[in-house]
């Protein structure tokens, strides 16, 4: 078996987060510890008794279970025993292979599982000091944007002496058990934790950004280019801090947790603990490279059952690679979970992959920095429309808009957006009848440049990218925007749901996402000299065409210019052509609605800018609302005079603010 580097210690120094943490259930953990010391017994938490209900809410063990503190089961516990590795973790006799395989995740990163395990040498047994030890222990998880601290006792569930759950391979270490119990206590109950997502859990303890990949749908089992793309995105997520996981779709409930001829478990989650280009054979000469192969190594939570083919173990393969490289891997043969695989191997048998990136937003980093934004928001219903916030998905089109409504800006030509929609975890309510996801995902639309009140009516606006829908916790979408303002709104797929979510919008450059409250624009003490909007108006830019020629080669720079009363927009610069398309789009709340509005074309010049020619427009509700393709004219004293080229327009008006 090709075994872990060392484990990572629990001796060195720490990591603990500084974000404020929220207690649980108001549980502080040091005045609870020091309230059980100054009066001499051990914590037993009335929040989650060591009793039935808080096993169980519909299924009973088939054995009566007893619950025991490690000091009972073993002379000498520790949280962790030669520091803390993935080979530590074993699954009991619950369905949450996902929960284990993201703690197996977890303990390759040492950052990170001190976040989830604060102060170690604190909490530990102290053999020397007993009378410091409480009982008690303490679990930060990452919920819905916050830091929560859950507190628990150390009592554990037992059946003849032996821990029911999550347990370790060494008998005196309980860190797996107790974090599994914290995260238990969350949930309501242990039986709440059967069945999930190891991209849940991952989040949990992180706060990452999670994306789930469907290998089929990428054509990754069969596209040799696309595995290659696949395999540098997880290197990368690997090198920066991130954590991944797989597994096996089942093509059908008899086949849940049945074994593949290739010894593989299907709808089983299996945690990703290392990935790398191995090198074959011996180079010739200094000058001559060895063959690499992508590899990927993956464990199994329940400590056995491996992959049976090429790589596997104890398999013809490895007499391929050199004895240095075999020693840098660490490679030995033993039935513990942990398998290598080739990562195209590994393309065709997994089904279902979660990426878990560590979003780097440091200041001072030498890898590539993003700009973090972060909403938190409700899906709240209301027989009120304007007060209405959950309409449901865009197949309700009557209610769409109703939702919550997000603007932000894209300033650069082109910029990389990624999102991250979070539902509440209702796992809680399980007790209840209920717990499960309810389907949610997102729109985004490219709108007005100029847009600060929720839209009302899709018109003119350009709908731009849609995630997925499904029942998930979170739903994450890559998207590459051009210039521009958007609005992105989320939503649950049905209308009438209320739930919690937390919105995370991630760009190279700021994006300004803020939440859009106001219908309409709030009457202000200066509308009694220059009085109050009466009219709103829609104008989108689509074309240029038929410009003279500005330079010897040839081309034009034009750029456009929407005006209205003292305000405008203006588009990006098109450069060297002298028929250019653009996609610019403005609102304006008018006053005076006699004045028409200016759209001029302008040819940019590093010395000065040169006007081309305007175009004047009512605007008034009755206008035609369709394209149109009008004659560009002067302006001033020429403002009849027609100039070269025409623009494509088209406009919408209004009487009522809030209907556009």
């Amino acid at each position: 078996m090709l075994v872990l580097p060392a484990k990572s210690t629990g001796c060195q120094s720490t990591m603990c987060s500084t974000a404020p943490t929220k207690a649980f259930r108001n549980q502080n953990y040091q005045e609870l510890k020091q309230q059980c010391l100054k009066e001499g017994r051990l914590f037993e938490d009335p929040e989650f008794p060591a009793s039935d209900e808080s096993i169980f809410y519909s299924t009973p063990p088939p054995e009566r279970i007893e619950w025991k503190r490690p000091k009972e089961l073993c002379e000498d516990p520790r949280l962790f025993v030669n520091g803390i590795s993935s080979h530590d973790l074993h699954q009991g006799k619950l369905g949450n292979c996902w929960f284990v395989a993201a703690c197996a995740c977890l303990a390759l990163r040492e950052n990170l599982w001190r976040k989830v395990i604060p102060n170690v040498k604190e909490q530990d047994w102290d053999q020397k000091r007993p009378e410091k030890q409480a009982g008690i222990f303490h679990f930060r998880f990452w919920c819905l944007g916050e830091w929560t601290d859950v507190v628990i006792d150390d009592r554990l569930p037992t059946l003849n002496n032996e821990l029911v759950f999550c347990h370790s391979n060494d008998r005196n270490e309980f860190w797996s058990a107790l974090l599994e119990k914290a995260y238990a206590k969350m949930a309501g109950c242990y039986e709440a934790l059967d069945g999930g997502s190891t991209a849940e859990a991952i989040v949990d303890f992180t706060g990452a950004v999670a994306e789930s990949i469907d290998m089929a749908e990428g054509k990754y089992s069969h596209d040799i280019i696309e595995q290659a793309k696949l395999f540098e995105d997880l290197l990368k997520v690997q090198r920066r801090g991130g954590l991944i996981s797989c597994y096996i779709k089942p093509t059908s409930a008899r086949d849940f947790e049945g074994q593949t001829a290739m010894g593989l478990i299907m709808g089983h989650a299996y945690s990703v603990t290392s990935i790398l280009m191995m090198s074959l054979g011996k180079r010739l000469t200094t000058f001559t490279k060895s063959k690499k192969l992508f590899m990927i190594r993956l464990r199994n939570p329940w400590g056995q059952k491996e992959w049976n083919g090429a790589w596997s173990d104890a398999s013809e393969e490895w007499k391929n690679v050199s004895q240095a490289e075999r020693k840098k891997l660490g490679l030995t043969v033993e039935n513990d979970g942990e398998f290598w695989m080739t990562f195209e191997d590994w393309c065709k048998n997994f089904t279902d992959v979660d990426i878990c990136r560590i979003v780097n937003t440091s200041l001072c980093s030498i890898h590539k920095t993003w700009e973090k934004k972060t909403m938190r928001g409700k899906w709240t219903k209301s027989t009120d429309p304007w007060l209405n916030r959950s309409g449901g998905c865009s197949n309700n089109k009557g209610t769409f808009l109703q939702n919550p409504q997000y603007v932000f800006d894209v300033t650069k030509v082109e910029d990389k957006v990624m999102i991250s929609l979070q539902q509440k975890d209702q796992r809680i309510h399980k007790k209840e009848g209920m717990g499960d996801n309810v389907v949610i995902g997102f729109e985004i639309f490219k709108v007005e440049d100029n847009r600060e009140y929720r839209m009302h009516t899709l018109k003119i606006q350009e709908k731009v990218a849609t995630s997925t829908y499904i029942d998930n916790r979170m739903v994450f979408l890559k998207v590459v925007l051009k210039q521009g303002r958007y609005v992105l709104i989320p939503t649950t797929f049905s209308p009438n749901i209320e739930t919690e979510f937390i919105l995370r919008l991630f760009t190279d450059v700021p994006s300004k996402l803020r939440e859009l409250k106001l219908h309409k624009p709030r009457l202000a003490c200066l509308d009694i000299f220059y009085g109050v909007p009466r009219r709103v108006s829609q104008v989108k830019i689509h074309a240029v065409e038929g410009l003279p020629s500005q330079d010897s080669q040839g081309g034009v720079n034009p750029y456009v210019i929407i005006k209205c009363e003292n305000k405008k927009v203006q588009s990006p610069i098109q450069h060297g052509t002298v028929n250019a398309v653009f996609n610019t789009q403005a609102i304006f709340y008018r006053r005076n609605i006699h004045k028409p509005i200016i759209i001029q074309v302008w040819h940019s010049r590093l010395s000065s800018h040169r006007f081309l020619g305007q175009v004047l427009m009512a605007a008034s509700p009755g206008d035609p609302t369709g394209l149109q393709k009008l004659r560009l004219q002067g302006r001033g004293e020429r403002e009849a005079d027609e100039m070269p080229g025409h623009i494509t327009v088209n406009a919408l008006s209004s009487d009522d603010l809030a209907e556009l």
